[in-house]
């Protein structure tokens, strides 16, 4: 029996997470939320919902939306006239999702990461305008693939089951706590899916791939952690995300190299040199694989700053305890985003730009709730990435996260029944 099968075995075995009632709260709002229906409440470690987005968060959206408010208006309509919103959406389940490097072979990788942006589209579609049909497709999409998938395969099944989680678990928490009409046996096979196909694949980590990887792996890890209410699983996957992130971005603290990747292989000189693509000299705020090209690298910026979102959400301020690191990260590379010649000594004098629409998570919390200066950073998401669009494990982050201070999140979620 394989590695990968005897974990999912002893997944298997291990108790379920106790399913957590949310308690209903209404708003009163210009987009005329339903009318509300009584639930039992019992207490939860985690707050619900709490995956990346929170009612209040949303609420705020909700808000702008009915002012007509930029740059909310024009990403709301970029996310509505996508064809993750369409309501003809048809899932396209594998029982077994084969990707191998760069996803070949693909068999079933992009019907799965698509399936899994459309459900948290709609998701977000519901919750915005209150139209019951969009969490029914988000429905129809979670509980195809709840039904079906056994298992990810190939060298890529890692990082392809972080990427699909991703956007599963922010689906499944935004839907089961503020909508009435998933049937508790649907969403306990949902919870089976992601407790012994998903988390066996990820939790473990991917200590001597390039940063991303295991970052993204635990974006995953920890949403699933919230929505399964597996304390001891999140805390595991804080824990990792706390020692991948100085070994993803350098500091001058950290010494004359980067730190090793936590319980990897790559630690001698050479080894560190090599993983960090050859460059030889090392700055405040590069990263891992800056010298890879920028399009990988914001995609591990992007997935710290998912973990550190959710986590805040949670009550656990992440976001502070690598606040220098990333802050420096990002000025450093939107600087050469926006133009600016790379210095000889930095990957030989060229670099691949492209950070992608992966900056409005950190800039938010750092800039807006926090007050940091990130003139480079500020200017390359408003000249150039807003409105942010969907990709792979992120969707629609100048919609959720643009210049949106709410506080964290609330215990209390807003629940509409079937009528």
């Amino acid at each position: 029996m394989s590695s990968g099968r005897t974990r999912r075995l002893v997944a298997t075995l291990m108790a379920l997470s106790a399913l957590v009632a949310t308690a209903l709260l209404t708003e009163a709002g210009s987009l005329s939320p339903p009318a509300a229906a009584a639930v039992t409440t019992q207490a939860s470690d985690f707050r619900h919902p709490g995956v990346l987005v929170t009612r209040p968060q949303l609420d705020y959206v909700r808000r702008q939306l009915a002012r007509g408010a930029e740059p909310w208006t024009s990403a709301y309509a970029q996310m509505r006239a996508s064809t993750y919103a369409a309501l003809d959406w048809t899932p396209k389940p594998w029982a077994v999702v084969e990707c191998g490097s760069s996803s070949n072979p693909n068999l079933g990788c992009t019907d799965e990461r698509n399936d899994a942006l459309a459900a948290y589209t709609d998701a977000l579609m519901w919750y915005l305008t209150r139209d019951e049909r969009y969490a029914e497709k988000a429905i129809e999409i979670m509980d195809a693939w709840s039904a079906t998938i056994t298992d990810h395969t190939n060298s890529n099944a890692p990082l392809q089951t972080g990427w699909s989680g991703a956007s599963w678990s922010r689906t499944a928490e935004l839907v089961r706590h503020t909508y009435r009409g998933w049937p508790a046996a649907d969403v306990e096979r949902f919870e089976r899916m992601l407790r012994t196909v998903y988390l066996p694949e990820i939790i473990d980590g991917a200590p001597d791939k390039n940063g991303n990887w295991e970052l993204i792996m635990m974006d995953a890890a920890v949403g699933i952690a919230v929505f399964l209410d597996d304390r001891a699983t999140f805390d595991r996957a804080v824990n990792t995300w706390r020692a991948r992130v100085p070994a993803y971005i350098y500091l001058p603290e950290d010494g004359p190299l980067p730190v090793p990747p936590p319980n990897g292989t790559k630690d001698t000189p050479e080894e560190i040199i090599r993983y960090w693509q050859g460059q030889t000299t090392f700055v405040a705020g590069l990263a891992q694989e800056t010298c890879r090209d920028f399009s990988h690298t914001g995609w591990g910026f992007e997935a710290a700053s998912h973990v550190a979102e959710t986590a805040w959400i949670q009550g656990l301020d992440l976001y502070a305890e690598v606040q220098e690191r990333m802050t420096r990260a990002l000025e450093f590379h939107a600087k050469y985003d926006l133009g600016a010649q790379p210095p000889a000594w930095l990957c030989g004098g060229t670099v691949k730009p492209g950070l992608g629409p992966t900056l409005e998570i950190s800039y938010n919390h750092y800039h807006n709730r926090r007050g940091v200066a990130l003139p480079q950073t500020r200017q390359l998401i408003e000249t150039k990435l807003r409105p942010t669009g969907a990709n792979y494990f992120l969707a629609w982050e100048t919609l959720t996260h643009a210049d949106n201070p709410q506080p964290r999140g609330s215990s209390q979620a807003l629940l509409s029944g079937r009528r």
